[in-house]
């Protein structure tokens, strides 16, 4: 296949993707109870934390970035942070209880009643995703994933989650930075006014 064939299929799942989200309205309803968990954790003094693996981990960074500093418009910073950065910890919880505790643990350690979780996974079954959302559970902390596909396990486990359209975890990821992006418009508008 030539490259120009690619770049058209590529662009064109995306776009079928992205129509099928918008015509989802049980996706969009729980993007919606999402967000709102969002607001009133800022509201109520809370942080959001974020974790995902590969390009996902990625994504948790970013959109912890976009908090902190500012999506498009001059405002406070809001406490946000990946739990994907500090190599210490991940290396120090990874060696001494497993890879699949490398976020829960970390909940365990931070996260208090008025903070929130954000897990992303394309699969829903990633296991150290799971693992957090259970360690939230037991804190009585909200959580939200992000995922694809079926949802996976982390759709029973989230007190949110939006499934998004697709296959290809390629196109699963661009939705999900969409919804990031959002997120972080949605919270800045209803924080900070219009």
């Amino acid at each position: 296949m030539d490259i120009v064939s690619r770049i058209r299929i590529n662009v064109q799942a995306s776009i079928d993707a992205k129509i099928s989200l918008l015509a989802d309205t049980e996706a969009l309803t729980e993007f919606g109870a999402a967000v709102e968990a969002v607001i009133a954790c800022y509201r109520n003094g809370g942080r959001i934390y974020i974790a995902g693996n590969g390009g996902s981990a990625a994504d948790a960074q970013h959109l912890a970035a976009e908090f902190v500093s500012k999506l498009a418009r001059e405002r406070d910073a809001l406490p946000a942070e990946a739990l994907t950065v500090d190599s210490s910890i991940l290396t120090a919880i990874g060696n001494d209880y497993g890879f699949e505790h490398v976020f829960s643990r970390q909940l365990a350690g931070k996260a208090c009643g008025n903070d929130i979780f954000l897990g992303i996974s394309t699969s829903g079954q990633s296991p150290n995703i799971l693992q957090a959302l259970a360690q939230c559970r037991a804190m009585s902390i909200p959580s939200i994933v992000f995922c694809g596909r079926d949802g996976g396990k982390a759709r029973e486990l989230a007190m949110y989650a939006v499934v998004v359209p697709g296959t290809a975890t390629s196109t699963i990821q661009e939705l999900h930075i969409v919804l990031a992006h959002t997120l972080c418009e949605c919270v800045e508008a209803a924080i900070f006014g219009e």
